[in-house]
């Protein structure tokens, strides 16, 4: 059975026509008779969801409802949950068995949604098309010869294959948008700071956020809400008071967009798809919006500062998985500088292993202040940038992606048209600031496009009224 929001799923067992039993016994079927030709979950929890979903039964009967009850999800393999195992996709994770939960994962819980699985993403959350798994790749499944997107890939498939009404994912250069886009679904990336990353196992810590992916905005927004809020256990969390983001009607004044010419001239931007946003711009003029060509003198920057950046958080980040205390462990060494270099050569994946070493080498005496110093430079310069220019307009719009979603193994073997994948949806993290991915109707390739908004600092509201307003 499924729903197309919660608000649905939630009027169906207020009447008795499903259980959440029910619904994750339907989940769990689903997903297992598809999940060997898709591969997005790399480990169905059963047990544990069935255990929750009675949980959730036996609460409501008594009274006690909440904004999740019943909603089935899969949370990202980059995201620990108590006594179930978290590989971030990698081998280096072998037969790691959580002793916590994540904040996130435990305030979805506490609302009453039932965790079915860990959704496979890249390895350790580098990548954009969900090749680089120890777990094999995802496929799309709108068609199987393509890619869900990345690194997010697992939690937007899942979405988009009916297995479950929404996902966690993780977002630190698009890897929710843009697979929400390649899915044909719905995706946010909250402000930094706004949702804890306490439990998240790291990537690059001044841009890792976890967000939802869904198939409305509404469900986003109460997602969002759920799963935000100060945290004791992240210092860099925001403690602001988390508004409703409950999404409201607006009327054709009330909001205002700005898009970079800049993006529409990128020579990787699809024709076809440059089109249909521009026919999206006309139809929004008609309406009686204020719609603002806008310059942007960053647009070529962005993926190098980005790069730069995390790439030297991940060097910094990634030195705790050493074969010592839990994970893979190389055998036959004879020293414990053998077992480092051994267990760490053998545990991180090809790409894994390029972004160490470049994020080494930009954090190296002589070379600090030539890249990573410069790159900080820029990237003030960048949220300077589009802090003013969202003083003039209420939400940044673009496309999400160059293109739509292309098939496996078409980028795998050059690392910089991967990278590349990411020119319009790293300024938003880069900036530190909220932005989501929804659906634009379909290419002529028979695929999804998606569209991308970007508001103001912890003005997640905003974003979620325009989503569902442009999605309506």
């Amino acid at each position: 059975m499924t729903f197309h929001r919660v608000e649905d799923l939630h009027r169906a067992l207020d009447s008795g026509q499903t259980t959440c039993v029910q619904l994750v016994q339907e989940s769990l079927r689903k997903a297992r008779a598809e999940n060997p030709s898709i591969n997005a979950v790399a480990e169905f929890f059963e047990g544990s969801a069935m255990q929750q979903a009675v949980a959730v039964d036996a609460r409501r009967a008594q009274g006690d409802c909440r904004a999740l009850d019943g909603v089935t999800m899969v949370i990202k393999d980059n995201m620990v949950y108590r006594d179930h195992a978290a590989g971030a996709g990698s081998k280096i994770l072998t037969g790691f068995i959580s002793p916590y939960t994540a904040t996130a994962v435990q305030r979805i819980v506490d609302a009453g949604a039932c965790i079915v699985g860990r959704s496979s993403c890249d390895e350790f959350a580098m990548g954009s098309s969900n090749e680089t798994s120890v777990y094999g790749p995802v496929r799309n499944p709108l068609d199987l010869k393509r890619t869900p997107g990345g690194s997010s890939g697992g939690s937007a498939a899942a979405v988009a294959a009916g297995w479950v009404h929404a996902s966690l994912g993780s977002d630190t250069g698009g890897s929710i948008r843009q697979p929400a886009s390649f899915c044909g679904i719905f995706g946010a990336k909250p402000t930094y700071g706004r949702v804890s990353r306490y439990g998240l196992i790291a990537y690059a810590s001044s841009f890792d956020q976890i967000g939802p992916l869904a198939r409305s905005a509404s469900d986003l927004a109460r997602i969002t809400e759920v799963i935000s809020g100060a945290d004791q256990y992240d210092g860099t969390c925001s403690d602001r008071l988390v508004p409703s983001m409950s999404v409201k009607s607006c009327d054709p004044q009330s909001l205002s967009f700005g898009y970079y010419q800049e993006v529409l001239d990128n020579p990787a931007l699809d024709s076809e798809l440059r089109d249909a946003f521009m026919a999206r711009m006309d139809q929004l003029r008609a309406k009686g919006h204020r719609v603002e060509a806008l310059r942007f003198d960053y647009l070529d920057l962005l993926v190098p500062i980005y790069y730069i950046l995390t790439t030297a958080e991940a060097s910094a980040n990634l030195a705790r998985f050493d074969g010592v205390r839990y994970g893979y462990r190389a055998e036959g060494v004879k020293t414990l500088d053998e077992l480092y270099k051994r267990s760490r050569s053998e545990g991180f994946g090809k790409e894994v292993k390029r972004r160490i070493l470049l994020g080494t080498f930009v954090l190296r005496s002589g070379y600090f202040d030539a890249y990573y110093g410069k790159a900080q430079k820029a990237r003030r310069a960048v949220q300077n940038a589009t802090n003013a220019d969202l003083a003039k307009v209420d939400l940044l719009i673009s496309p999400t992606s160059p293109h739509t979603a292309f098939e496996l193994g078409r980028e795998a073997s050059d690392p910089t048209l991967m990278y590349l994948e990411d020119i319009f949806t790293v300024q938003a993290p880069i900036a530190g600031l909220p932005a989501l991915s929804l659906p634009m109707g379909l290419h002529s390739n028979g695929m999804p496009m998606g569209l991308h908004l970007t508001a103001k600092a912890f003005d997640e509201p905003t974003l979620f009224t325009a989503a569902e307003y442009l999605s309506s």
